[in-house]
């Protein structure tokens, strides 16, 4: 998912020098600096952990962040290499894909939904109550033909509406409910934090669109380029190794990414202690992302069939 956040500093992996190290004194990796893309929500939170316990130090590495909003803003970096590893919506990923640009993999899993990650709100006192309700009307979503919108849409058809009773129209997370409140919009589909802070500001919640139909839909993870892998098979190895760990931590230990948390986003700390989170789990179910795939083809936002089995990258040891 594409997030909108300004942000008053980047949180940064480690502290040593600048410049491109020798293989012979880091166990033959390709490469020991990398330069990751992480997006301000949650999801980064297993990398920061990585850093933050000396995971990537271990093997060698030294990781250094860019925040980024999503992969698309950043593909030229991407594809010449100067960025290693990105986070990524499997949504971005099979787009990306999908259109040419680049030959993306999976390569660690990150985050799947829980109940009320993300949903669509309407503002307080509105008269629509269901999603029934939102024939005709408009919804604010924050990157057109995404995941906001495919999610939506599964929600509207079991409610009896077509994709096409509504109007989606693009709007940064941190400007909804402003948008909101202003009438520009007649709702909003918002994630955490968004969504918490909207339903405190009195926003009421008529969707949850990581439940019901939609429940356990795969969110993101760590995507690489087929090209990286290929040249970077050591480094590779390194860097998931780290990652791996670190996402076992996160998908049991609440606190350790309730602390990581505010020293990459602006998310106070109480704030990200109370916010809902999805299941950092190892893996994403091949299903559930079979059939994220699937509603995305069947809303013409990709062209071809996606063959899941082939989104992942294969990673040794």
């Amino acid at each position: 998912m594409a997030i909108a956040l300004t942000l008053s500093a980047c949180g940064g992996g480690g502290e040593s020098s600048t410049g491109t190290s020798s293989t012979s004194s880091s166990g033959g990796l390709e490469k020991t600096q990398l330069l990751v893309g992480v997006v301000p929500v949650p999801s980064s939170a297993p990398l920061f952990i990585a850093e933050k316990r000396g995971f990537f130090k271990e093997e060698g590495l030294t990781v250094k962040t860019e925040i980024i909003q999503a992969p698309q803003a950043v593909m030229p970096k991407i594809l010449n290499g100067s960025m290693d590893a990105f986070l990524t919506s499997y949504v971005s990923l099979m787009a990306i894909n999908d259109s040419g640009a680049a030959k993306l993999k999976l390569f660690q899993h990150s985050q799947e939904a829980a109940p009320n990650v993300a949903g669509v709100v309407v503002a307080k006192g509105s008269p629509i109550k269901t999603a029934a309700d939102l024939k005709g009307k408009t919804i604010a979503v924050n990157v057109l033909k995404a995941l906001g919108q495919t999610l939506t849409n599964a929600h509207l058809q079991e409610a009896g509406l077509k994709p096409e009773d509504v109007k989606y129209v693009p709007v940064q997370f941190a400007d909804q409910i402003a948008a909101l409140g202003s009438g520009q919009v007649d709702a909003a589909w918002l994630v955490e934090p968004f969504l918490t802070a909207a339903k405190k500001s009195g926003a009421t919640q008529i969707i949850d669109t990581t439940d019901g139909v939609t429940a356990g839909v795969p969110i993101d993870g760590w995507g690489v380029t087929e090209d990286w892998l290929a040249k970077n098979p050591k480094t590779a190895a390194a860097f998931h190794r780290a990652l791996a760990k670190a996402q076992q931590i996160a998908g049991t230990d609440r606190k350790a990414i309730d602390e990581v948390v505010p020293t990459y986003t602006q998310i106070p700390a109480d704030a990200a202690a109370a916010m809902t989170l999805g299941k950092f789990s190892m893996e994403a179910d091949k299903a559930s992302v079979q059939k994220l795939a699937d509603l995305l083809q069947g809303y013409g936002y990709l062209k071809t069939k996606v063959d899941v089995a082939q989104l992942f990258a294969p990673v040794s040891g």
